[in-house]
């Protein structure tokens, strides 16, 4: 049995729409225009024990709808969901207990208190016991080195430490499922990496399930061995990571570094040009093509070096997102 089910899932919201000007806005004291917005149209998704996955798509995909519609924050429009055999928006407190939330955009620490009294708090709230707590609490602060921070005030730590506590905050109660929505949004490359090494080792030593949303490809790559990617509130893909290049890119990347002499006036006939440093050209060249182009291009040019690459990632769900939005 999969530890999250979702079957046919959705959320719509009817969303007010005020048009510019004194009178209409006084019109709409007393006749509204509503429109329908349908933020997740009928996700099927399975996780298994122990995943972490990836969820990706572009803005106003359903993602971070979906999470909350998982966290039982929200109710949803139509559809069944459970995780862990619990339907989320029953709210049922052993459910609570068992799972998290961190949402990067969000805080649930009190910002003007050091974050060891937000533990407390949630101490008290998981009824979580004290000597439990505070093995955890030692784990996760060594892990994350944040030990000698947990008695200055929340507002008074970067970006990156309070994301820390926030973590930690999230995994207190040891919860079986954790839902990340861009845990590293905004953070510096240091801190991403930070990040991204706690969740691996922790994951792995846990064995938890975890479903991430992240608009940083290095999260996914480092993270996840599965990506779902959802757009239009609809799942798109469901796969690996490797997968996405395979499916959705049909091009390959070809540098060609070219022996001293005359530049070819005709490198645009081989593909697309995409960058030139004499005597190195890069070309994006269709798959089925590589083969041919490769073969005359050696024939009929004096080559030194020559390399095949699949396109960058982030290029790829780039345009991904570009097709299907």
């Amino acid at each position: 049995m999969a530890i999250i089910d979702v079957q046919e899932l959705t959320k719509s919201y009817r969303v007010y729409r005020k048009r510019e000007g004194l009178m209409e806005g006084v019109r709409g004291l007393f006749h509204r225009d509503y429109t329908e917005v349908e933020a997740v149209r009928g996700i099927n998704l399975r996780v298994e024990a122990g995943e972490f996955v990836a969820f990706l798509g572009p803005n106003g995909a359903g993602k971070t709808t979906t999470l909350k519609l998982l966290s039982g924050v929200i109710n949803p429009t139509g559809g069944t969901a459970t995780v862990m055999g619990f339907v989320p928006w029953q709210r049922q407190n052993e459910y609570r207990r068992r799972f998290a939330l961190v949402m990067g955009q969000k805080n649930q620490l009190w910002w003007d208190l050091p974050a060891q009294e937000s533990y407390r708090l949630h101490q008290q709230i998981y009824g979580v016991p004290a000597d439990r707590f505070q093995k955890t609490l030692d784990e996760l602060t060594d892990l994350l080195e944040v030990k000698d921070l947990l008695g200055q005030p929340v507002r008074e730590l970067s970006l990156g430490e309070r994301m820390k506590m926030e973590l930690i905050a999230a995994l207190l109660h040891s919860p079986e499922v954790l839902f990340l929505d861009e845990p590293t949004i905004g953070l510096d490359v240091i801190a991403q990496h930070n990040i991204q090494r706690f969740l691996r080792f922790y994951q792995e030593q846990r064995k938890i399930t975890i479903l991430l949303t992240s608009h940083y490809m290095k999260d996914v790559a480092a993270l996840c061995k599965r990506v779902v990617i959802v757009a239009g509130g609809l799942v798109q893909y469901d796969g690996s990571l490797a997968g996405i290049i395979d499916k959705f890119s049909g091009k390959k990347i070809v540098t060609l570094q070219f022996a001293d002499g005359d530049r070819p006036a005709d490198l645009d006939r081989l593909g697309t040009l995409l960058d030139t440093h004499w005597p190195k050209v890069k070309i994006g060249i269709t798959r089925a093509d590589v083969p041919r182009v490769l073969a005359e291009t050696l024939r009929d040019y004096a080559i030194e070096d020559v390399s095949v690459e699949d396109p960058p990632l982030e290029d790829v769900i780039a345009d991904l997102f570009h097709q299907v939005s």
